[in-house]
């Protein structure tokens, strides 16, 4: 079969490698889409996997060909979804089913082959079946959307009581809460898709590329909702449009100290910042900054990967509910896709950022 094969940092080549055989609790995939996450750009090109050579790729979707004897034969045909973390079982935090936690843990993609070949093999417990309605490239962005929809929970606990209701059930006094979204990649702008699809009216957002701005609109973000980081000043925008109240909610979706200083400083009495972006160096906090997370008695929150319980309310479930129903369209991100001989140009696009992208993709079904 053809893979995407991370020999080592730098070096990455299409492949023709042996056709996984399935094992104990295992399916054998055929990969319908599969996205590159950013994570995977510095993973291929700068910190290397934790075991190469390596088919790299999580954010994948495909059909089951082949199963072991141990695993439900009802599985067999289904077009299905993956969880790509798969967890030990045996530390306290999988007890807790708090899996995204888990300190022990192996992925598809960074520590075992993932979805950027033909053929994948995944653990049973890490499958979800797709609805007949939700495409390939749809269900390749699972990953990323339940990233976005557990951010959310995490920094509105409130929340997760009323996630899988009618946004009609939403109190007013969380439908009128300043949000602001800092930080328009692909996480970023899935939040922006789920906050106004929940019924959040006062959503604001942080970006600094012409795509992004276009992209928000299509989220139904008002222009005048839209701050062009390369134009003003974030902080100052942020103080203006919430006539000097503060954020009620930030998300800081991009890893820098400069937003999440930002998030701080703009944020409302009794406000909530969620760290979402993968830090891109350390981080120093001046000490008035930090007094005002103590006057204003901030709450810090950091999100993680995604829940994924096999519960009906859980990240995956809920987004995959939302898909059904037809009312998110996370395939208006989709700005990239390739097959697979080509999709090295798509790493190249992001790694060295020579066009504007949000989601770039492998479809193998185009």
């Amino acid at each position: 079969m053809k893979a995407l094969v991370l020999n080592d940092v730098g070096k990455l080549k299409i492949e023709n490698v042996s056709t996984p055989e399935v094992a104990e609790k295992q399916v054998l995939i055929k990969v319908g889409a599969c996205g590159i996450c950013g994570s995977d750009i510095p993973r291929a090109y700068k910190d290397g996997a934790h075991d190469m050579p390596l088919i790299i790729g999580h954010e994948f979707a495909g059909t089951v060909v082949d199963l072991w004897e141990d695993v439900s034969s009802t599985w067999k045909d289904k077009r299905v979804g993956v969880f790509p973390l798969i967890p030990c079982m045996e530390c306290d935090c999988c007890a807790q089913k708090k899996y995204e936690m888990c300190k022990n843990y192996s992925y598809l993609g960074s520590r075992v082959d993932g979805g950027f070949a033909e053929y994948v093999l995944v653990p049973e417990w890490n499958l979800i079946e797709l609805p007949e309605n939700v495409t390939m490239q749809q269900a390749a962005m699972l990953e990323p959307m339940a990233v976005a929809v557990h951010a959310i929970r995490q920094a509105m606990p409130q929340l997760k009581g009323l996630f899988c209701k009618c946004i009609d059930t939403l109190p007013h006094e969380l439908m009128e809460k300043n949000i602001v979204v800092m930080g328009l990649g692909t996480i970023g702008l899935l939040i922006t898709m789920f906050l106004k699809d929940v019924g959040f009216k006062n959503v604001f957002v942080v970006g600094n590329k012409d795509l992004q701005k276009k992209m928000s609109a299509e989220l139904d973000i008002e222009e005048s909702r839209f701050c062009d980081a390369r134009e003003k000043t974030p902080e100052e925008w942020i103080m203006k449009k919430t006539e000097n109240r503060g954020t009620d909610v930030f998300f800081e979706c991009i890893g820098s100290q400069e937003s999440l200083l930002t998030g701080i400083n703009a944020a409302a009495p009794a406000g909530t910042v969620c760290t979402v972006g993968n830090p891109h160096t350390d981080m120093d906090l001046p000490r008035n900054t930090y007094w005002k997370i103590l006057r204003n008695q901030l709450t810090l929150t950091g999100t993680w990967n995604s829940s994924f319980t096999h519960d009906k309310f859980d990240d995956w479930h809920y987004v995959i509910s939302r898909l059904k129903q037809e009312k998110i369209h996370p395939e208006k991100l989709i700005t990239h896709s390739f097959d697979m001989d080509n999709i090295i140009e798509g790493f190249e696009i992001m790694r060295d950022k020579k066009e504007e992208y949000v989601k770039v993709m492998w479809n193998a079904t185009r």
